[in-house]
Order: C-alpha cells, then structure tokens, then sequence
C-alpha cells in the first residue's frame, strides 16, 4: 500500500467514524443491535442511519431556525445524497461513507426518492391535511401509510441491501423486504407513540390523531405488534449474523412496545417511555442465548 492508499483509507475510516458518532448520539437501542453485525454491515448500516438523521434534523430540529430555509437545504441535501456513489471523494464525512455504502449495496432511487419525499411532508405546512387555525398537522390513515413508507419501510429494505450487499434475488425476495417493511413501520409506529407530546406540541403534528385515550393505544399497538411479528417471520431468510442483529433489534423494540401498552395515557401523553439500560442489556443477552 502506498502513502496516497493509506491516507485514502485513513480518510475514508474517519468518514466511518462520523457515521457511527452519528447513531451513538442518537438511537442507544438501534445502536446496540448494529454491534451484533459483521464490521462491514455495521459501518454500512451506521452509514445509512446517519444520512436519514441528518436529513430528519434539517426538517425537525433546523427548521425553526430564523434565516434557515429548511426546503431549500432539503432539496440540496437529496441531491448530494442521489449523487453520492458517483463520486470518489466528499468533504463531508458522512457523506463519503455513504457514497461507499450506496455503491457496495446498490440502494435504488426509488428508495430514495421516497424516503426524500417522507421528510418533505414534514416541512412546515406540509404536513398531512392542515388543520384549523393553530392546529398541528395533522396526517389521514392513508397520508401516514404513504408517510411510513418513505421513512421507514424503504429505509428497511436499504437495510437488507446493506445485509445481502445488493437487493435480494431468489423465490423469497420479495418476502424478505415485505418483512423489512414491516419491521421499518413498526419502529416507525413505536416511535410516533414515544414522541406523541413533542411531535404534536413542539413540532406542530399529529402523526396518528386517532390516537387519543387508552382505548385507541391499545388499538395502535396491536398495529405494531403485527408488524414485529410479520418481521419475525421473514428472519430467516437473512445471512446468520443479520439474523441475529435484527432479531435484536426487534427484542428491544419488543420490550418498547410492552411498556407502551402497559403505560397509562396520562404517561404516553406526558414523556418518553423508555427502555433502562440493564433491561437492554437483559434482551441483548436472550437473543444470544437463543442463537447458541
């Protein structure tokens, strides 16, 4: 290897690192399923995750900021991101390793698109149907299915590219990315139940209006039960290691969900249920046992 080679991996690991300082800072649960990967599949996955947080925080966090334009950065951001395997080398790190990833796993501009036009409809007055004056955006049935599916299922199947290095080929491919869709609604839907007072009070949206006592919870909650489940039984159609990693992920969005069921309104409606880190821990733990 020579010098120019070595300070071209250097940089292209730093651009690793960003990624993964990315998903540290943000999805603790998420975070602690990727280690189950193989390193290549976890530096892909990182990689993926940071794209759509940053592109999450220009609509969420960003978009209140005066003399930001939170569209115009939007549109800029997607070019970069569409264009990003065509290019040797970005200036910004988590683009460079994802530019490596885009290549590795072939993510498609469907994909794409329809993740870019998911966070679109979370600009200010885009969201869903407008409601009276002073009301959050509020989202129909139908206007939160096409919403899921741009930021979360299409994000599962990128995800299963990331896991097989390509789209799945084979009878059972389409199999594998229904239940990556799935499993992309269901932390979707988790978390639209664990962010309900910032999103509607803080943010201006009501993903899931529906949802307004005990009664309707629960009824949510069947929904993302169903998605685990639908995502549980497309397991193995993984490589082992992926198996294990989302198999994971899905114990820990389990535990999520349980304590959003037993959780009374009052607790859904006034902060963040979360998981403690020893319970983590304990979930992590079973899913490695049931492997061996």
């Amino acid at each position: 290897m020579t010098e120019v080679d070595r300070e071209r991996a250097g940089y292209a690991a730093m651009a690793r690192r960003a990624a993964a300082a990315v998903l540290a800072c943000y999805s603790t649960s998420f975070g602690a399923a990727t280690r189950l990967l193989p390193a290549r599949q976890r530096a892909d996955i990182r990689a993926l995750y940071a794209v759509v947080r940053i592109a999450d925080e220009i609509v969420d966090s960003a978009a209140g900021l005066a003399g930001f334009d939170a569209a115009a950065t939007l549109d800029a951001y997607e070019a970069a991101v569409r264009t990003a395997a065509d290019k040797p080398f970005h200036t910004d790190p988590v683009l460079h390793a994802f530019a490596a990833t885009a290549r590795r796993c072939r993510f498609t501009g469907e994909q794409l698109t329809a993740f870019f036009a998911a966070m679109r409809a979370d600009l200010p007055g885009a969201a869903g149907e407008p409601g009276a004056a002073g009301a959050p955006a509020t989202y129909t049935r139908a206007g939160l299915a096409r919403y899921i599916h741009g930021s979360a299922e299409v994000v599962g199947e990128m995800c299963v590219h990331v896991f097989l290095a390509g789209p799945p080929t084979g009878p059972r491919a389409q199999e594998t990315l229904a239940g990556a869709r799935r499993l992309g609604a269901a932390f979707q839907k988790v978390n639209f139940l664990r962010d309900l007072r910032h999103d509607r009070h803080a943010l201006g949206r009501d993903y899931v209006p529906w949802v307004t006592d005990g009664a309707s919870k629960s009824e949510f909650v069947a929904e993302i039960r169903a998605d685990l489940d639908a995502a549980r039984a497309s397991l193995p159609e993984l490589p082992a290691r992926a198996r294990l990693a989302v198999s994971a992920a899905i114990g820990l969005y389990g535990e999520l969900t349980d304590r959003l069921d037993a959780a009374t309104w009052d607790e859904v409606t006034g902060g963040r249920i979360r998981v403690p880190g020893p319970v983590k821990a304990r979930v992590l733990a079973r899913t490695l046992t049931k492997r061996s």
